[in-house]
C-alpha cells in the first residue's frame, strides 16, 4: 500500500532547478521534492508520497496523521526501524 506520510521541512535548497527539502520523519531525515508545494517553507509540515511533498498541512494535522498511521501499524513498511520508535513527525 502506498501512503502519504507527514514530515517537517528542516532545510530547503535548489539542486539543478529542483526544489529539494530535507524532511524529518520521526527520527530520520530524507530528501524530498518540494516542487508540487511551492508555498511550503522552512519549518512547515508536508504530506510526502514516494519522495514528493504533495500537500502542506498544519502541525496538528501532521501529528494526528502520524499517530493514526502508527496505531494502525501502517508505518512498519514505510520507514526505517529507528524512525518508527518516535511518536511524532
Amino acid at each position: 500500500m502506498c501512503l502519504a506520510i507527514p514530515g517537517k521541512i528542516i532545510s530547503i535548497e535548489d539542486e539543478n532547478g529542483i526544489r529539494l527539502g530535507r524532511v524529518q520523519f520521526g527520527g530520520i531525515m530524507q530528501p524530498v521534492s518540494l516542487d508540487f508545494v511551492p508555498e511550503a517553507s522552512l519549518g512547515d509540515y508536508v504530506m510526502v508520497h514516494v519522495g514528493f511533498a504533495i500537500a502542506k498541512v498544519n502541525r496538528e494535522e501532521a501529528e494526528r496523521t502520524w499517530q493514526a498511521l502508527e496505531e494502525m501499524g501502517m508505518l512498519a513498511g514505510e520507514l526505517p526501524v529507528d524512525a518508527k520508535a518516535r511518536s511524532q513527525p
